[in-house]
């Protein structure tokens, strides 16, 4: 299992296919670039599952201009009077973009359905309309790829520890996500049923192991390449052009401006 400490995929094996994958996104990019396409990749799982370190290494060496990560917040109160599907619809890519979204339109079968932020008829008519949405998409030729990233309990639990006792990801936890360690069981029924009512032929759900987070990123990487069609699009010919004969021009001196202090000359 990729859950096994004794089987996590070894760093060197990892950062050098990790660095290859990514040039292949970088070809990808091209693709939906040149082609006009449009794609959205969504990252769905548990808390602490790996979404938004897989989320990081996918855009890493992407044009933010091309590919973007849509991660909103909680809706203001303007936005719960619309139609639930209404917020998301404006984040949505046009020709030549990427869209990839760190939680979704799934917010409402997972966390607002167990923390009670929806009403059972709300989460009702969302697992009804959720698949016709997504055929639209689909229909107007939106390349929709969905994944869910699945972490054990244990894995999960490891995880918080973590970061709880490191100040530079303690920001990841919030009082919700240590909430969730006791609804585990909630969260599983309600995984469960959005499962059942989304995983539908045209935007199927692609489950994600990963408790070795490692090998998480590289699986889910290599599927959403191996997903599309894309071909390795030429880049424009680029020459560097010879600097010009100088004019005359003579810099200012550095006591007119002000610098900031060589903190490193004291390392």
């Amino acid at each position: 299992m990729a859950g096994n400490k004794a089987e996590r995929l070894p760093r060197k094996a990892y950062e050098r296919e990790l660095l290859r994958l990514q040039t292949e996104l970088v070809k990808l990019q091209e693709w939906v670039r040149v082609e006009g396409a449009r794609l959205v990749v969504v990252f769905e799982g548990r808390d602490a599952a790996g979404k938004g370190g897989t989320i990081k290494r996918v855009a890493e060496h992407l044009n933010p201009r091309v590919a973007r990560i849509a991660a909103l917040p909680k809706p203001t109160e303007r936005e719960r009077t619309q139609w639930y599907f209404q917020r998301y619809v404006e984040h949505l890519p046009a020709a030549g973009e990427i869209v990839l979204f760190d939680r979704s339109w799934y917010n409402r079968a997972g966390v607002e359905h167990v923390m009670g932020f929806c009403t059972k008829e709300e989460h009702q008519l969302f697992l009804r309309q959720c698949p016709l949405f997504e055929r639209m998409l689909v229909e107007d030729g939106i390349l929709l790829r969905k994944y869910w990233f699945s972490v054990s309990d244990t894995e999960q639990q490891e995880r918080f520890r973590r970061r709880l006792e490191d100040p530079l990801r303690r920001w990841k936890l919030s009082p919700m996500d240590l909430e969730s360690i006791t609804r585990w069981e909630a969260y599983s029924r309600a995984k469960d049923a959005m499962l059942v009512h989304t995983d539908i032929s045209e935007a199927p759900w692609y489950v994600v192991e990963s408790d070795d987070k490692r090998r998480a990123r590289l699986n889910m990487i290599a599927h959403l390449l191996g997903s599309l069609p894309y071909l390795d699009a030429p880049p424009p010919v680029l020459r560097l052009p010879k600097r010009p004969e100088s004019t005359g021009y003579v810099r200012p001196s550095r006591d007119l401006q002000t610098y900031v202090p060589d903190h490193a000359a004291s390392l």
